[in-house]
């Protein structure tokens, strides 16, 4: 069997050669990521893998990977938006993506944004930068006394709860579906009464069409003036205008973002002297209350190993005709 991982990074060669190994497969990566200008890479494998942030549409691709006789898309991400899911179904391509590998890493990344933050660090070392040592205006409040609200509980959100709950916080959290086993460490809210009461309000859903730009100008205006807002999700499922607005007029205080609209082109790579052509985000960088980082939230060496081998495991599954671990179900 052969598996074609495509936009596959030299911090995967270790994990993909392991892989081959255990499984008795042959694995090739190219460092490009899945379109009509590469499907035909593809020729010749058996099944295929792919972790990127720009969108799959064109439905020649899936016609393409089915002609070849690939019978599924196993992504090493979380997120399956990318994908054109009427297309897949026309071309009998089965998705799969991998939804938990490793809850910790994001919340750990949320809990460091939440603390740096609180305690005011950008600023202080900018201060620093300028032999500023003085201590006016950064006092800091401490975890246990602050209310966390997290908007989407699913796997992710559930690990930062629990993260924030054991520091002593009071956790809010509004979700359609409510998960028993969180009863004894959050309590389900609707989404107005969370964002009116929480210190910190941390993203963790899907983009969905429900979903985007769920966070505009009028629910950060029901935040408190001081709390601090975390993305940690999908960049689209805030209006970044309506960010840089109310961080502007002090409607919130604070903000960590790791994902961010227009990323596709900037996120996990080296721009150099060329920059990047992206007005809101180079405000955000500016700003002494708001922290950014590049999707890093995922990049731990034990939730890269789980996505490989979660999405290498489905791909091999599909081909032998038995039945993934991590089927997205579509219509």
């Amino acid at each position: 069997m052969k598996l074609l991982m495509y936009n596959a990074q030299s911090y995967e060669q270790a994990n993909f050669d392991r892989l081959a190994e255990e499984n008795n497969v042959q694995i090739d990566m190219v460092n490009v990521p899945l379109s009509k200008d590469t499907v035909d890479i593809a020729n010749g494998y058996d099944a295929i893998t792919v972790q990127q942030h720009s969108p799959i549409l064109d439905a020649i691709v899936y016609q393409k990977l089915s002609s070849f006789g690939i019978k599924q898309i196993s992504l090493r991400t979380t997120g399956f938006e990318i994908i054109n899911f009427e297309a897949a179904k026309e071309s009998d391509i089965k998705i799969t993506n991998v939804p938990a590998y490793s809850p910790r890493s994001v919340s750990e990344l949320v809990l460091a944004d939440v603390m740096a933050l609180l305690r005011h660090l950008k600023e202080v070392h900018n201060r620093q930068l300028k032999n500023d040592f003085s201590w006016d205006g950064i006092q800091a409040k401490e975890i246990h006394n602050l209310t966390v609200g997290i908007i989407g509980a699913g796997t992710i959100g559930s690990a930062v709860a629990r993260i924030f709950r054991a520091l002593g916080a009071t956790v809010l959290v509004a979700d359609p579906i409510e998960r028993t086993d969180l009863y004894d460490t959050v309590e389900y809210v609707t989404y107005d009464h969370l964002l009116a009461n929480s210190d910190v309000v941390t993203m963790h859903t899907p983009l969905t069409k429900e979903m985007e730009h769920f966070m505009n100008y009028d629910r950060f205006k029901k935040m408190k003036n001081d709390a601090i807002f975390i993305n940690a999700s999908r960049g689209g499922v805030v209006d970044t205008d309506a960010l840089l607005s109310a961080l502007k007029v002090g409607e919130i205080g604070a903000a960590g973002i790791d994902v961010f609209e227009g990323e596709e082109t900037i996120s996990g790579i080296n721009l150099g002297s060329s920059g990047y052509d992206n007005d809101n985000l180079e405000e955000l960088i500016q700003m002494d209350n708001v922290l950014v980082t590049p999707h890093i939230g995922f990049y731990t060496d034990a939730a890269v190993a789980n996505m490989d081998k979660f999405a290498t495991e489905d791909a091999i599954s599909i081909y032998q005709d038995k039945q993934p671990k991590h089927l997205v179900e579509f219509e």
